[in-house]
């Protein structure tokens, strides 16, 4: 698997906030974005996730074997500022949801307990997600990423509202992810000690004018 970007530009209101932005990760790879607030990372991460659609450019992922491309969005778990799970609903009517919704994969997720396991939150599904902490709110939304199998996984802050012991936790499946082949590109103010992960500085719209990207 290979995601690849080329030339991406993007506007926020009536300006461009960053212009020819390209990468290309391979199975295994992950990618970090720095750069002040409102430097562009969080609408560069929607763009690939398909949520945006960008002034000019494509992101793409292909397998080498097969040759064709697809639209990135497909293959690509996203993981924003919000936890997208309903308070009403309880923890594991969540990740049924999102299981179901996110559709059959190559690779089977996990099971909903195996999960929350993974998270170190085990036998509390059966609560409305709306009880839990904000740290455990934070916790399950990451599980979604478990239920159903994607490749790339595009993470905004992932570990906001997160303790020590949760940032260790987090890297520790992030980089079992990279380590069975999947993808990762991440925005965040604090160290997600991820290993050999490249580093793109977004400078926002002072770069977008000059044309050139950190």
């Amino acid at each position: 698997m290979h995601l690849i970007a080329e030339n991406l530009a993007a506007r926020r209101g009536e300006d461009l906030i960053f212009v020819n932005v390209s990468f290309h990760l391979q199975a295994g790879e992950a990618l970090i974005l720095t750069g002040k607030n409102g430097s562009g990372k969080s609408t560069l991460l929607r763009v690939v996730a398909g949520l945006l659609r960008p002034e000019k450019g494509s992101v793409t992922t292909a397998d080498l074997h097969v040759g064709e491309r697809r639209p990135a969005a497909e293959a690509s778990h996203y993981l924003g500022h919000r936890n997208a799970m309903k308070n009403e609903l309880t923890v594991a009517e969540n990740l049924d949801f999102w299981r179901s919704f996110l559709g059959p994969a190559e690779v089977v997720g996990l099971s909903t307990e195996d999960a929350a396991e993974a998270v170190g939150l085990p036998g509390i599904t059966h609560l409305p997600f709306g009880y839990l902490s904000a740290g455990q709110q934070r916790r399950f939304a990451f599980a979604k990423l478990l239920v159903a199998y994607r490749p790339v996984w595009i993470l905004d802050e992932p570990t906001a509202a997160l303790d020590a012991s949760a940032d260790k936790l987090f890297a520790g499946l992030i980089e079992t992810h990279r380590r069975e082949g999947g993808i990762v590109i991440a925005a965040t103010h604090q160290p997600l000690g991820l290993e050999n992960a490249a580093e793109l500085r977004m400078t926002g719209f002072a770069g977008a004018e000059e044309g050139v990207w950190g």
